[in-house]
Protein backbone atom coordinates (compact mmCIF):
# COMPACT_ATOMS: atom_id res chain seq x y z
CA UNK A 1 0.00 0.00 0.00
CA UNK A 2 2.73 2.32 1.16
CA UNK A 3 4.13 1.72 -2.55
CA UNK A 4 1.22 2.67 -4.58
CA UNK A 5 0.65 5.47 -2.06
CA UNK A 6 4.07 6.67 -2.94
CA UNK A 7 3.89 6.16 -6.63
CA UNK A 8 0.30 8.24 -6.86
CA UNK A 9 2.34 11.13 -5.43
CA UNK A 10 5.19 10.90 -7.41
CA UNK A 11 3.06 10.84 -10.19
CA UNK A 12 0.59 14.10 -9.26
CA UNK A 13 3.65 15.97 -8.47
CA UNK A 14 5.54 15.62 -11.89
CA UNK A 15 2.66 15.66 -14.22
CA UNK A 16 2.39 18.48 -16.85
CA UNK A 17 1.58 21.75 -15.62
CA UNK A 18 -1.87 21.41 -17.22
CA UNK A 19 -3.99 24.76 -17.21
CA UNK A 20 -1.51 26.36 -15.24
CA UNK A 21 -0.82 28.94 -18.29
CA UNK A 22 -2.04 31.98 -18.04
CA UNK A 23 -1.47 36.26 -19.09
CA UNK A 24 -1.10 38.61 -16.71
CA UNK A 25 -3.54 41.31 -16.36
CA UNK A 26 -3.01 43.53 -13.44
CA UNK A 27 -1.25 44.12 -10.59
CA UNK A 28 -1.83 45.02 -6.66
CA UNK A 29 0.12 45.45 -3.14
CA UNK A 30 0.40 41.94 -1.75
CA UNK A 31 -0.12 42.18 2.20
CA UNK A 32 0.07 39.01 3.11
CA UNK A 33 2.78 39.48 5.96
CA UNK A 34 1.45 42.55 7.54
CA UNK A 35 -2.09 40.50 7.88
CA UNK A 36 -0.48 37.36 8.62
CA UNK A 37 1.61 39.02 11.79
CA UNK A 38 -1.10 40.98 12.98
CA UNK A 39 -3.81 38.55 12.97
CA UNK A 40 -1.17 35.73 15.13
CA UNK A 41 -0.43 38.79 17.52
CA UNK A 42 -4.31 39.51 17.83
CA UNK A 43 -5.42 36.20 18.32
CA UNK A 44 -2.53 36.21 20.98
CA UNK A 45 -3.57 39.20 23.16
CA UNK A 46 -7.59 38.52 22.23
CA UNK A 47 -7.26 35.32 23.53
CA UNK A 48 -4.83 36.33 26.71
CA UNK A 49 -7.81 39.18 27.50
CA UNK A 50 -11.15 38.13 26.51
CA UNK A 51 -10.81 34.23 25.93
CA UNK A 52 -12.09 32.43 22.61
CA UNK A 53 -14.47 35.42 21.74
CA UNK A 54 -11.43 37.80 22.25
CA UNK A 55 -9.36 35.52 20.01
CA UNK A 56 -11.38 35.77 17.29
CA UNK A 57 -12.17 39.35 17.15
CA UNK A 58 -8.56 40.65 17.85
CA UNK A 59 -7.28 38.64 15.76
CA UNK A 60 -9.43 39.48 12.73
CA UNK A 61 -8.82 43.02 13.43
CA UNK A 62 -4.89 42.46 13.65
CA UNK A 63 -5.26 40.78 10.15
CA UNK A 64 -7.25 44.08 8.78
CA UNK A 65 -4.23 46.64 10.67
CA UNK A 66 -1.16 44.48 9.23
CA UNK A 67 -2.45 44.83 6.21
CA UNK A 68 -3.25 48.63 6.75
CA UNK A 69 0.34 49.40 8.39
CA UNK A 70 2.00 47.28 5.43
CA UNK A 71 0.24 48.96 2.65
CA UNK A 72 0.91 52.44 4.60
CA UNK A 73 4.46 52.19 5.22
CA UNK A 74 5.08 51.37 1.64
CA UNK A 75 6.26 47.86 2.50
CA UNK A 76 4.10 45.71 0.71
CA UNK A 77 4.88 43.76 -2.42
CA UNK A 78 3.95 43.05 -5.51
CA UNK A 79 0.97 40.22 -6.16
CA UNK A 80 -0.31 40.06 -10.08
CA UNK A 81 -3.82 39.45 -11.03
CA UNK A 82 -3.72 36.64 -14.00
CA UNK A 83 -6.33 35.20 -16.08
CA UNK A 84 -6.09 31.37 -16.52
CA UNK A 85 -6.61 29.68 -20.14
CA UNK A 86 -9.80 28.16 -18.65
CA UNK A 87 -10.95 32.69 -17.65
CA UNK A 88 -10.77 32.09 -13.85
CA UNK A 89 -8.76 34.70 -12.53
CA UNK A 90 -6.36 34.37 -9.44
CA UNK A 91 -3.80 36.94 -7.80
CA UNK A 92 -0.30 35.32 -6.85
CA UNK A 93 2.78 36.94 -5.28
CA UNK A 94 5.90 37.32 -7.23
CA UNK A 95 8.42 38.73 -4.95
CA UNK A 96 11.56 38.28 -6.89
CA UNK A 97 10.36 38.97 -10.60
CA UNK A 98 8.08 42.05 -11.95
CA UNK A 99 6.01 41.17 -15.06
CA UNK A 100 4.05 43.65 -16.89
CA UNK A 101 0.17 43.26 -18.21
CA UNK A 102 0.21 40.99 -20.97
CA UNK A 103 2.80 38.82 -20.13
CA UNK A 104 2.15 34.95 -21.05
CA UNK A 105 3.33 33.47 -17.51
CA UNK A 106 2.91 29.84 -16.24
CA UNK A 107 2.08 29.15 -12.40
CA UNK A 108 4.30 26.81 -10.43
CA UNK A 109 2.80 26.10 -7.35
CA UNK A 110 2.37 29.67 -6.27
CA UNK A 111 4.86 31.37 -8.33
CA UNK A 112 4.65 32.83 -11.89
CA UNK A 113 7.38 32.16 -13.95
CA UNK A 114 7.76 32.76 -17.72
CA UNK A 115 6.14 30.93 -20.16
CA UNK A 116 7.69 28.77 -22.83
CA UNK A 117 5.14 30.28 -25.35
CA UNK A 118 6.70 33.65 -24.56
CA UNK A 119 10.38 32.48 -23.89
CA UNK A 120 10.23 30.91 -27.72
CA UNK A 121 8.81 34.08 -29.06
CA UNK A 122 11.90 36.22 -28.02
Amino acid sequence: MKILTTCLITAALTLPKLGQAGVVVGEETDTMLGKGVGGWAGVLIGGAAGGPLGALAAGFAGAWGGGEVQEASGQGGTAYRVQRDDGTVVTVRSPNQTWQTGDQVDIIGNRLVASEQQLSSR
